[in-house]
């Protein structure tokens, strides 16, 4: 019997049940496909492609340690597999679920007609969290929980040769620059996992709202997580084990950072699902009475600015153009430039996603898009996030430091005048010459934002809320509660701003 297992988002071999299942049979073939449609697409990058590449490099190498290896074909999926059903005649196709974007939901359609058109059976297995076919979020987290408390799958001790060619992997994507890119590949997720849980990840709590402290305070595992060179339950399991080792320690401590990064876990699998749960979203706004509430067409003068980094106001220009060179922000810095984007910009989340996507190294689709329609205000279960940029910078960033570092054209503006240049006596100096004059009054356009919004909110239909609540709304506890309904069980004690969730890995 012959058996193709096809990677996907999965390029590793520990943990790896689709792998488990396959090498049971007499013959298998490791096979990975570059599909050049899918890099043409509006959500992928060069950065991207260089991360996979690398990833794709490791993998080979764990393969042929097991006596195979990766067999890369280039092309559209259903004719790579045609050819190969040709050449090898194989009878059963085994690959993990995958949550992605609409156009890679449309491909696995059309495999599967593919493999039932020729009699092939094709077995999908779970890799995370996510639940296929989820009717309601009722006993979600359960089911969630006892698949992060499963056994991981060990890897075969070997497998059979596989002498098939592989296509040479072609340019697909012009280069985008970004030197600061994080390396893909096992290893350096296992190394970033290892510091983070004995080094870096101790003030992580505290400091992983900051731009600057954030970048070495995070994990950093987000892209790998996006491409499975490790799996969500061996990060969720590690960290439980280093919990055991520092249990009872302050809560501004390892116990209370590595509890925090829990929850994030937890949280990242909570917006995957919701695009496994409603694909469309993607493209529609998960509250439907919130399509129309911002132009489809957007101002190009505006979006160009805030995508350049040339808005005018300084600490949302920096996080852009940090973002450009690294291909990474912090959560609370990405839920801002996407909040100040919808709100005081007015441009609706499908203008501005899909550029996000492409800078983020970790593009993955479940939570990019989930978060977008979150900090857009459409999702009608979330109470609206105006992030003001000015006051972030002053208390993200109080020295200027990470500001200065992506806008040197403002190296010699005072720190009390750093966030709001046009106030500084010597501004004539610099604005409209070296850096511009803010495109936007940022409360004006606050205030602006907020009417509409509050003013959308109050007219929609609560039916249609009630309908997002039951599909997507996270449960606090067993009585139904949901964390995202906005008639909590007690009075609401003000939330301090730092509440707001961040998926900082």
């Amino acid at each position: 019997m012959t058996t193709i297992l096809w990677f996907k988002r999965d390029l590793r071999i520990h943990d790896h049940p689709a792998l488990a299942l396959a090498a049971r049979d007499d013959h298998v073939v490791p096979l990975y496909i570059v599909e050049p449609d899918y890099w043409t697409l509006q959500d992928t990058s060069g950065r991207q492609f260089a991360f996979l590449q690398e990833s794709l490099a490791d993998l080979q190498t764990a393969l042929r340690g097991l006596g195979s290896d990766l067999v890369i074909r280039v092309g559209d999926a259903v004719q790579v597999f045609q050819d190969l059903y040709q050449t090898v005649k194989f009878d059963h196709l085994v690959s993990h679920e995958e949550t992605g974007n609409a156009w890679t939901f449309t491909r696995d359609k059309r495999v599967a007609a593919w493999a039932r058109g020729q009699g092939v059976r094709w077995t999908e297995l779970p890799q995370s969290g996510v639940v296929r076919r989820l009717r309601g979020r009722d006993g979600w987290a359960g089911q969630r929980n006892a698949f992060m408390a499963q056994a991981q799958t060990q890897a075969p001790k070997a497998l059979p040769p596989c002498d098939l060619p592989s296509d040479p992997i072609p340019t697909l994507c012009a280069p985008d620059r970004c030197p600061d890119r994080q390396p893909g590949g096992r290893d350096q997720a296992l190394s970033l996992l290892g510091g983070f849980l004995t080094e870096r990840g101790r003030t992580y709590r505290k400091d992983m709202s900051s731009p600057l402290e954030g970048a070495a305070a995070c994990s950093r595992l987000s892209p790998h997580l996006a491409l499975g060179t490790l799996t969500i339950r061996e990060v969720v399991q590690a960290t439980a084990a280093r919990q055991r080792e520092v249990k009872g320690g302050p809560r501004n401590g390892w116990a209370g950072s590595l509890k925090s990064f829990q929850s994030r876990l937890a949280w990242r699998d909570h917006f995957m699902q919701k695009l496994e749960d409603e694909p469309a979203l993607e493209h529609r706004c998960l509250h439907r009475a919130y399509e129309g509430m911002r132009p489809l067409e957007p101002d190009h003068s505006r979006l160009t600015a805030w995508q350049n980094g040339e808005t005018g106001l300084p600490f949302l220009d920096a996080c852009m153009r940090s973002l450009r060179a690294t291909g990474w922000l912090n959560f609370r810095m990405r839920a801002m430039v996407a909040s100040v984007a919808s709100y005081h910009l007015w441009l609706d989340w499908r203008s501005t996603g899909p550029y996000l996507a492409r800078m983020f190294t970790d593009y993955e689709p479940g939570i990019h898009w989930s978060q977008m329609q979150m900090q857009s205000g459409t999702t009608g279960i979330n109470t609206p996030r105006i992030y003001n940029p000015i006051k972030q910078g002053a208390d993200q960033d109080p020295t200027g430091v990470f500001t200065r570092r992506w806008l040197p054209e403002l190296a010699d503006v005072p720190d009390r005048h750093l966030q709001t240049p046009w106030t500084w006596d010597g501004a004539g100096q610099v604005l409209g010459k070296t850096y511009p004059m803010p495109i936007i009054d940022v409360a004006e356009a606050a205030r602006a934002a907020r009417d509409r919004i509050f003013s959308m909110r109050r007219s929609v239909d609560r039916s249609e809320t009630q309908r997002v609540i039951h599909k997507h709304a996270s449960r606090k506890d067993g009585a139904g509660h949901f964390v995202n309904d906005r008639t909590p069980r007690k009075p609401r004690r003000k939330t301090p701003d730092h509440a707001q969730l961040k998926l900082d890995l």
